[in-house]
């Protein structure tokens, strides 16, 4: 079946799998610091999942991510049949004005496949010093409750706010029964940033108990700090100096 055109007036996301679900999607975006897309690429990586699916672009300027010759779509869905868990990897950088039209997507699909929670891992550069070296938490009180209480220390980010997908996804669980949480860590300006995102993978391996090993990250991450160098050029082309310092501790 064709393809349609697409609209450039009208932008749409969608999700298309092969597998179901597990019952939480851990996602990470292209950001400021990569610390979040980082973090989950070497969960995908430590996990040994594979992907089930991907999330369709239309209206969107898009790029096609490759290594060794071979391409890939720019969000993934990864899964394993063992684990309850679906991580998404979204190397595709996603304007904030465009982020809630990709969280509207992602939520569609949560919805209709009995997906239950959302956790995002994010960094963001905002000044900080040393004790802040640590990751903290957006979370609806259903996730909060389930996850955290009595959980991991994760303290809550004092105030501020958000945007882009990240304020999507929240507002859409403070009206249902999907918990959200988003985890931030203080990120710097290289990309990425790899001790950030062992702040955040663990902070995932504490709240879902994946057994993950983030000693290997920092390793990990200078090996594919090539691939993500361009990467984290497209980003601070196309957003201005200062215009990530959205969210404030």
């Amino acid at each position: 079946m064709p393809r349609p055109s697409a609209d450039p007036t009208n932008p749409r996301f969608s999700v298309e799998h092969d597998a179901e679900p597990g019952g939480a999607l851990i996602a990470g975006f292209s950001s400021f610091g990569l610390a979040g897309l980082t973090a989950v690429d070497y969960l995908v990586d430590d996990l040994g999942l594979t992907a089930t699916g991907h999330v369709r672009i239309d209206g969107v300027p898009s790029v096609t991510p490759f290594t060794k010759g071979t391409p890939r779509h720019p969000i993934r869905l990864y899964a394993a049949p063992d684990l309850d868990i679906t991580v998404l990897v979204a190397e595709q950088f996603v304007p904030p004005f465009l982020g809630e039209l990709l969280a509207d997507a992602l939520l569609d699909w949560t919805e209709a496949n009995g997906v239950e929670e959302i956790a995002v891992l994010s960094g963001v550069p905002v000044a900080h010093g040393p004790d802040a070296h640590r990751t903290f938490h957006v979370a609806t009180e259903d996730y909060r409750a389930a996850r955290l209480e009595g959980g991991p220390d994760v303290p809550a980010m004092e105030s501020g706010f958000l945007d882009g997908a990240n304020a999507g996804l929240l507002e859409r669980g403070l009206d249902s029964p999907l918990g959200v949480g988003v985890f931030v860590t203080p990120v710097h300006a290289q990309a990425p940033d790899a001790e950030a995102a062992v702040r955040l993978v663990d902070t995932a391996n504490a709240v879902y108990d994946l057994g993950v090993d983030a000693g290997p990250l920092e390793a990990f991450a200078q090996e594919i700090q090539r691939r993500y160098e361009d990467l984290a050029e497209r980003i601070e082309e196309r957003e201005p100096e200062g215009s990530y310092d959205r969210m404030y501790m």
